[in-house]
Order: C-alpha cells, then sequence, then structure tokens
C-alpha cells in the first residue's frame, strides 16, 4: 500500500529533477540536454501520464516533439512578466496543430460579433472588492471536469456558468449535463467522444434553467465587478501558453498572446492580486534590479482534469486583456432583471 501511495509523489519529484536538469543545460552555452536525460524525463513523463506508442517510428516522433516543447517551455519561462512555471504536462508529446484540434475549438479571429455589450449603464457598479473566489462558497463551483479529446471546453464553460448562476441564485447546488442540455450530469453522463449520437435530452429531467444570456462590456473593471456582484462569466481565450502551463499568473504580451486569436472557453471564477513578488523584467533597462511588485489576476478554471495547472485552475494577468479574456465574455441569466437579489463573492 505503502509504494502505491508514494509512487506518484516519487515520480513527480524524479520529473522535476530531471526537467530542472534540463532547463539548467538549456539556459548554459551546451546545445540542449543530454540525449540519456531527456529519455529519461520522457520516460517518466509516458508513466505518469500512461502514454504508449504503437512503434519505434512513433516513438521516436514524440520524443522529438517532447524535446521541442522541454525548449519552448524554457523560452516561455524566460519571456513571461508574471509568475508563470512552464515545464512538462499531460500535452508534452503533441504538436501544436494536434493540441490545437484536441483541446480548443474553431479559432474566432477578427472583431467580436457587433451584438449589445451593455445591461444598462445603471446596473453597473464603480466599486469593486479587492480579491473574488468563487470556489469558496459551496454549493456554486462544480468539480473540474476533463473534457479528453472531445472539442468541447465551450459545453463545459456554458454548464460551468449556469451551475455557478443556480447555486448563487436559488441556493441550490447542481451538476449539469455537458451533453444532454440542463439534465443532470447524473442522468446524462459525459461520454468524451468525438463521433456523433442521437441527443437524449428529452428523456431526462430538467434541473436548472435560464431565461436569457448576455455578452458583457470588454472591460475588465466591469468584468470584475459583475463578476463579483453576480457570479462567474464564460469567457473565450487564447490557449497558446496553457499547453505547457504548469503553476503562477500568466503575464503575457500582445506578441507573445495574441488577444484577437481566441480559441478556448474557460469559466472566470475570481480575481486577486499576488503577493509581493520579484519583478521578472529587472533585467530590463532601465530596470531595477531588486524591484518587487504585485500581480493582479483572474482566477479561471479550465476542462483539461485535476492534473493539468493548479488543479485544474490557472491564473491570468488582470488588467490588459491578457490572451483576449475581454472578447467574448458572456453569461446566462437564471431569472428575470426585476427579481435579482444582491449577492456577494467570498473574498
Amino acid at each position: 500500500m505503502a509504494i502505491t501511495v508514494y509512487l506518484p509523489c516519487l515520480l513527480v519529484l524524479s520529473m522535476a529533477g530531471l526537467a530542472q536538469g534540463i532547463k539548467s543545460s538549456l539556459r548554459s552555452q551546451n546545445p540542449g540536454p543530454q540525449p540519456l536525460e531527456l529519455k529519461q524525463a520522457f520516460t517518466l513523463f509516458q508513466i505518469q501520464y500512461n502514454r504508449s506508442y504503437s512503434n519505434p517510428e512513433e516513438y521516436a516522433r514524440r520524443l522529438d516533439i517532447f524535446a521541442h516543447n522541454l525548449a519552448q517551455a524554457q523560452q516561455l519561462e524566460e519571456e513571461d512578466l508574471g509568475t508563470a512555471e512552464f515545464g512538462v504536462t499531460p500535452f508534452s508529446d503533441l504538436t501544436e496543430e494536434e493540441f490545437g484540434r484536441l483541446y480548443g475549438h474553431r479559432r474566432m479571429d477578427g472583431e467580436a460579433p457587433k451584438v449589445g455589450r451593455e445591461v444598462g449603464s445603471e446596473e453597473w457598479g464603480e466599486s469593486v472588492p479587492p480579491t473574488c473566489d468563487w470556489r469558496k462558497l459551496d454549493g456554486v463551483i462544480s468539480s473540474v471536469k476533463k473534457q479528453e479529446s472531445c472539442s468541447c471546453c465551450w459545453a463545459m464553460a456554458a454548464a460551468g456558468n449556469i451551475e455557478a448562476l443556480w447555486g448563487i441564485k436559488h441556493r441550490q447546488s447542481v451538476e449539469l449535463s455537458v451533453q444532454g442540455g440542463l439534465a443532470s450530469e447524473k442522468d446524462y453522463p459525459f461520454q468524451g467522444q468525438v463521433k456523433p449520437h442521437r441527443c437524449l435530452a428529452k428523456k431526462h429531467k430538467k434541473v436548472a434553467w435560464i431565461q436569457d444570456f448576455i455578452m458583457l462590456p470588454d472591460n475588465e473593471q466591469k468584468i470584475a465587478w459583475y463578476l463579483a456582484t453576480q457570479g462567474p462569466i464564460t469567457v473565450t481565450i487564447n490557449m497558446k501558453l496553457l499547453k505547457l502551463y504548469k503553476k503562477g499568473v500568466i503575464e503575457a504580451t500582445p506578441t507573445s498572446c495574441d488577444p484577437f486569436l481566441v480559441d478556448h472557453s474557460v469559466l472566470l471564477v475570481g480575481f486577486g492580486k499576488s503577493e509581493s513578488v520579484a519583478d521578472r523584467r529587472a533585467g530590463a533597462a532601465g530596470a531595477q534590479p531588486q524591484s518587487r511588485r504585485s500581480i493582479p489576476f483572474w482566477i479561471l478554471k479550465n476542462s483539461w482534469g485535476t492534473k493539468w495547472g493548479e488543479k485544474g485552475y490557472f491564473r491570468l494577468y488582470r488588467g490588459n486583456n491578457t490572451c483576449g479574456i475581454t472578447k467574448y465574455p458572456l453569461t446566462a441569466r437564471v431569472d428575470q432583471p426585476a427579481k435579482k437579489r444582491p449577492v456577494s463573492c467570498p473574498p
């Protein structure tokens, strides 16, 4: 029993040690990681994420992709302006094209559609609390899902939005089916299959319903106010930096994460500000070598399982439209506007 319990911990520690050694090689003048170190890290990756390959040629191909992704993770960490750490993840043996096809949805570039974004100027408040985290209120945020290779992030984010609002407005916890409309997840469980099937939602009782949906203004202050006073919101972002993300606050530039090319929907559940941390920009011209700063961030729930990121969640810098977070902020309404009751997000 003890071996069973400690094996995952040993794998994680070993992976971290080898990855750090490989990162050191990448930083130094050496051309890259030694073949033995790389193969050891790849073997541990295969064990940790239950990967096997059909033939030696496919193994060699995936090893090359793994090596490329390790080098890219190092570059991302050096370029990031926040506290994000990048490294080995469940997607480290996938190419960019494979990752995009399996885990995002059709890329939505260009301008957002011309839909009304104002809820009514009289409804917007001026005061926004310093922190907000709907995960702290029981019955609001459901468990982190794993979409497998089904490109259904949008459905999981939408279901999470309705679940949260239903829990807040009606004091009733629900977990909705991703594949069956507003039936319960228990009655109509997620299959995770790409192949189409006939929808059976009409056979099951509805456990929640909505009156309407709205798109919020592309303004982070107003999004924060709505999040704190009404509940979690569905947003769509550029997921480029999430493939190799491990933890921390991602602070990207428009060059490293184009805010116009959004392709992944997630649930916005809170916001806050990090404790004072060393400024990664200290080496830049004119910056103080030992400067420290706190970083405002958004808290987002993903649909790639709890072994990814911060137990299934991640954080993005708040204040500069990082990765296009303001492009499609959508939310359902689970009651009539006239019947709204004031709510309070846990700090």
